[in-house]
């Protein structure tokens, strides 16, 4: 192949230790072993895609077969043994991935394969790329020549997935956790690439596939490549058409999105969504993205520019420290949570647009609610971690967003209640009040599965049981306006409070019952008739309030 036609992932693939990129470390430890002949059984490098696992398992087979040694390694000038090396055809270095040698009668046909010396060179190499997709059977018969291999035998072994490699497998080898490049030495990278090239790209554009790229080398090139064939000439590859190109969107357009569902502009925040989705976006990109800008809403004080790996330029860093400023962190949790549960949301949805434009909305509906309940009452603000468990409280969610707001945003339907300006001073008074107006629904959830922690006026502080309904605050925040004619906050403890009243009259029966048993009236009468026995008792309303 034309040198001038390879695809640039191809033609500027390191050859030699020193144009590996942000592998020092591996690099400078690998040669060090070499040079003072403690050569390991087995290499295993791991790491994400394009950081070079594949091409630094070339690198040291040519390092141990070179014949100018390590110390003149072949970089241009290539001897015979680096050059079908290079080519993937040398007769001793064998290279081979484990998405089609996967079955246990490959593996034993390369072992028999190993029991022949080297022809041309001092070691025989094999080179198993994806390591972790071979068979159960199939590592079990690696496990021996690893261990033992004869003297002119090495394994270089690959794979993106190391926790799919048994651990008798790594333990045989010398393991090297490539890491992703960092972002300045990427761009710094693509940027030289971009020169030799004659590339008109600007470094905002070059900064921008470095972002895309998350450290793979391979990635960044492989977008580079195909910027570069999409300029028409004489004409500069900038970062508004880098984006176009890359179907990514700008990010102060998710950061302007985030300033409105704060406000709780509704509108707004789906007109800028529909704006980014007709750019192409992918749903999940976009839940990751915004994931993202949590992360930085809520950590941007301990951060840097530099931190943030040009994910942000510095407008957008400025006005993130601004508006992080007026958010309460545990919002942004909140945020955080309801995100991750939405990305698992959109497995199950058929419209993931449909999807995310829901759940901007309830973020809208979120974060007011947060911020008022704080103002409100610190152990509602507790109880709202405790209680709004997306999985099993989400309801109640809007219930208390409609206590919370009421203030601001006064019901239509209030301006058809009459009020009748009823005094309710104690929880009593309102339960015989619910029973005058025949509210037996109200009642029962009041008597049941409430547990009152303070009452007083216009406050209700209780805490409560899963069987709650969800519409329950709603309801009784609508009947206590229309008994008394003013706003009642309800708010929710984290402390257990009184027992239910059903479950105090409970009580009070079972030991009534209990104390009758040790009568002298009762056991007379049960002498006479042994198989009676005092299941239940009709208390009048006095003792059931005792």
């Amino acid at each position: 192949m034309n040198k001038k036609s390879k695809v640039l992932a191809l033609k500027y693939r390191p050859k030699i230790f020193e144009e590996l990129i942000g592998q020092k470390v591996a690099s400078d430890t690998i040669i060090n072993s070499i040079k003072a002949g403690k050569i390991p059984n087995a290499y295993l490098f791991t790491g994400i895609r394009g950081v070079g696992k594949t091409t630094i398992a070339r690198i040291v087979a040519k390092s141990l077969n070179c014949l100018n040694g390590i110390e003149k390694l072949c970089e241009k000038n290539l001897c015979m043994n680096c050059e079908s090396i290079s080519k993937s055809s040398h007769m001793d270095v064998l290279e081979l991935n484990g998405a089609d040698k996967t079955s246990i009668n490959d593996i034993r046909d390369l072992i028999e394969f190993s029991k022949y010396g080297p022809t041309s060179s001092k070691y025989k190499i094999f080179i198993i790329d994806e390591v972790h997709q071979i068979s159960s059977s199939a590592f079990n018969a690696l496990l021996k020549i690893l261990e033992e291999p004869p003297n002119y035998l090495k394994f270089i072994l690959a794979t993106t997935e190391i926790k799919k490699v048994p651990v008798t497998i790594i333990s045989r080898c010398q393991r090297f956790d490539l890491s992703r490049v960092k972002s300045e030495d990427l761009f710094q990278f693509i940027k030289k690439v971009k020169d030799k090239e004659n590339g008109n790209v600007s470094d905002e554009a070059l900064k921008l596939i470095v972002k895309i790229s998350e450290g793979s080398v391979r990635d960044a090139l492989s977008l580079l490549d195909r910027g570069l064939l999409s300029l028409k000439k004489n004409k500069e590859l900038d970062l508004s058409e880098a984006q176009k190109i890359f179907g990514y969107f700008d990010k102060s357009q998710l950061i302007e999105m985030f300033n409105l569902v704060l406000k709780g502009d509704e509108k707004k925040v789906l007109e800028i969504y529909r704006k980014i989705f007709d750019q192409g976006i992918d749903p999940k990109v976009f839940l990751n993205d915004f994931l993202e800008l949590i992360y930085y809403f809520k950590n941007i004080n301990s951060l840097t520019l530099e931190s943030t790996n040009f994910s942000l330029n510095d407008e957008e860093f400025n006005r993130i420290k601004k508006i992080s400023n007026s958010i309460d962190n545990k919002v942004l949790i909140l945020f955080w949570q309801f995100t991750i549960k939405t990305i698992e949301e959109l497995e199950v949805v058929f419209n993931q647009n449909l999807s995310i434009e829901m759940y901007l909305i309830r973020l809208i509906y979120l974060s007011p609610l947060k911020q008022r309940i704080d103002i409100e009452n610190d152990q509602t603000k507790l109880s709202l971690e405790k209680d709004l468990n997306y999985t099993s409280k989400n309801d109640v969610i809007d219930q208390i967003k409609n206590i919370t707001q009421e203030k601001k945003n006064k019901p239509e339907s209030d301006t058809n209640i009459k009020a009748e300006n009823r005094v309710i001073d104690s929880f009593k008074n309102l339960l015989d009040i619910c029973n005058e107006k025949k509210e037996i629904k109200l009642k029962y959830e009041l008597e049941k599965n409430v547990n009152l922690v303070n009452f007083e006026r216009n406050r209700i502080e209780i805490s409560f049981n899963e069987n709650l309904d969800k519409s329950f605050v709603k309801e009784l925040s609508s009947k206590l306006y229309e008994w008394t004619g003013e706003r009642w906050i309800i708010s929710f403890s984290k402390e257990m409070g009184q027992i239910s009243v059903k479950q105090r009259a409970d009580d009070n029966k079972k030991k009534l019952i209990n104390d009758i048993k040790k009568t002298k009236l009762y056991n007379n009468f049960i002498k006479k008739f042994p198989d009676a026995n005092l299941n239940d008792v009709i208390l009048d309303e006095e003792d059931e309030d005792r």
